[in-house]
């Protein structure tokens, strides 16, 4: 089975293409390409298949050719993942799969359709607006924090530290404890170091459900920056988000937001799934 690897600013992927989705692609498969140890290792899978190959997308096939079909490395679903959808789309033109119209390109995704746009080494794309919805709570070890729950086409909760406690600090080898009845599928988690959001500036941790801490987290991103604009008293505007793996520019227009950060593919070859499985 042939592969490529590739990240958005330390968020990685399996990326694997199959256009006509022939393979035989599992939620046991998929752990076992992102195990560290094991397999190639990666924070998720991304199939590349035609839209008019996969039942979840042919209804959108008409808007765009190629749909990416995500999974978490645990095997599980994910609606959106904004990195993910940056290092698809710089494959898609890297390896000549498709074309931009100028500058700008469209994937299916389970949250619909995202349009991305490539300047050079930075891919941005362009997703729902994030909706800010009710307060929660997010419980590691003996530590509350509240949070705001944002919904960027996919479920994050959004922790702004107190003063005093810094982001380094926070132990996130174990998920945080989350209301099930507010988040019943699950949610990513992000932490916000404190600062003066004016500025345009935020640091940021998550724990992601389905794949435990990664070093970047796209539409934990655009959570991140709708929050820091709410405190700011704004609707509107851009936030550099600060992950482990790097920067992420994130825009908050009225209708839309739009995720800018560096995808790079740094690895190709091919993989026995029996070993895998094994």
């Amino acid at each position: 089975m042939e592969f490529t690897k590739g990240h958005g600013t330390g968020n990685d992927f399996v990326i694997l293409p199959d256009p006509e989705g022939a393979l035989d692609l599992t939620s046991g498969l998929v752990a076992a390409l992102c195990d560290r140890r094991r397999g190639i290792g990666a924070d998720g899978v991304l199939r590349v298949v035609r839209s008019t190959a996969h039942p979840e997308a042919v209804g959108l096939a008409g808007e765009a050719e190629w749909f990416m079909d995500y999974w978490n490395a645990d095997g599980s679903f994910a609606e959106m993942c904004g990195n993910g959808a940056r290092v698809f789309v710089r494959y898609l033109v890297s390896t000549g799969l498709a074309e931009p119209d100028g500058a700008t390109l469209r994937v299916v995704t389970r949250s619909g359709v995202v349009r991305a746009r490539l300047d050079g080494e930075t891919v941005a794309v362009e997703m729902r607006r994030p909706r800010l919805r009710d307060t929660a709570t997010a419980t590691l070890g003996g530590l509350t924090l509240p949070g705001a729950a944002v919904d960027v086409g996919n479920p994050h909760l959004v922790c702004v530290l107190p003063a005093g406690l810094a982001l380094g600090s926070l132990d996130l080898t174990r998920a945080p404890e989350v209301d099930p009845v507010v988040f019943p599928a699950g949610v990513n988690v992000e932490f916000v170091a404190p600062g003066d959001p004016v500025d345009g500036h935020v640091l940021m941790r998550v724990y992601e459900r389905g794949s435990a801490e990664t070093m970047s987290c796209g539409t934990g991103a655009c959570a991140v920056g709708a929050v820091a604009l709410r405190d700011a008293g704004r609707d509107t505007g851009t936030v550099a988000v600060d992950v482990p793996g790097g920067r992420l520019t994130v825009t908050v227009t009225d209708d839309s937001c739009w995720l800018a950060g560096p995808a790079v593919l740094v690895a190709t070859g091919t993989v026995d799934p029996a070993t895998l499985t094994a």
